[in-house]
């Protein structure tokens, strides 16, 4: 039998060796999708709903966003923890036009503070954009950006290796929202394997990390003078592949089309479980 501290050893020593970054190791989370679902089925009805629609969402998009299984379905991916995950898949349609999906759990489920993370393999392209985000349930009675928008995970497809993290909120939003952001090494695209997002959120304090890595931190003495921090009330959370629109621009002849954001899954954890995993 093996002294305690050497069976300690070889445990870490395993963990070390299990793979790609797990999440975060702490408590059972409060909620969570695994997307374990049969494949090819639609993400859980008891957890997500749709937006629907074109209109550009406020931000000059190109897609239609649908709740058909070519825009969202559950997949197989031998990448994923458990072999499956949500695929959103932005297509271009035999008119020129495309099609996506947006998720939300508006209706479903929100939360005040906690760690928000998800486990994704993201897409690239020039005008692709891939989103993570929440928003303030209070958004139907007091509008954009009043309700406040913490968006967990942005990128746009012509800057394969960067990450976004931002905080929208009266008197800093749109262009002037409260931004950060952060490179992988030497080259590397975020769409060449999966990666966990992540942000920490307690009173007066949210933290993003990547990978256990935190990179950006924003409390209420960041905002403009006279700015009001939204932040200490319900949001829901949000999955998106927007394509075009005024950040990312629109796609051109390099862009592939279709696209395939893969979300493994999605977790939240109270605020006593709240801390950057680094495992």
């Amino acid at each position: 039998m093996l002294p305690e501290s050497q069976h300690f050893l070889r445990a870490l020593a395993l963990a070390l060796l299990v793979g790609p970054l797990r999440g975060f190791a702490g408590p059972a989370p409060i909620w969570s999708d695994e997307f374990n679902q049969p494949v090819g089925t639609a993400p859980d009805p008891a957890r997500w709903v749709y937006d629907l629609g074109a209109g550009g969402w406020g931000n000059r998009e190109l897609q239609t966003y649908t709740d058909s299984r070519e825009n969202s379905f559950i997949v197989a991916d031998p990448a994923a923890l458990d072999g499956r995950a949500l695929a959103i898949r932005a297509v271009r349609t035999s008119t020129g036009g495309y099609t996506s999906a947006r998720l939300k759990t508006e209706g479903k489920f929100s939360v005040t503070y906690g760690r928000i993370e998800a486990r994704m393999k993201i897409t690239r392209g020039r005008g692709v954009w891939p989103a993570f985000w929440m928003l303030g349930a209070s958004k139907p009675a007091v509008g954009w950006p009043a309700c406040g928008e913490i968006d967990i995970m942005e990128q746009v497809g012509h800057e394969p290796g960067k990450l976004h993290g931002t905080l929208h909120g009266p008197g800093y939003s749109g262009a002037k929202g409260l931004n950060g952001h952060t490179t992988l090494p030497s080259g590397a695209s975020l769409s060449e394997a999966y990666h966990v997002y992540a942000v920490d959120w307690s009173p007066g304090k949210i933290t993003w990390s990547l990978d256990g890595t935190v990179y950006f931190t924003r409390t209420p003495a960041d905002l403009p003078a006279g700015a009001r921090w939204v932040f200490d009330a319900p949001h829901y959370l949000l999955l998106n592949l927007a394509i075009g629109g005024n950040w990312p621009g629109p796609p051109d002849a390099t862009t592939v089309l279709p696209q395939t954001l893969f979300v493994d899954y999605v977790r939240v954890y109270g605020l006593s479980s709240t801390s950057p995993a680094r495992n």
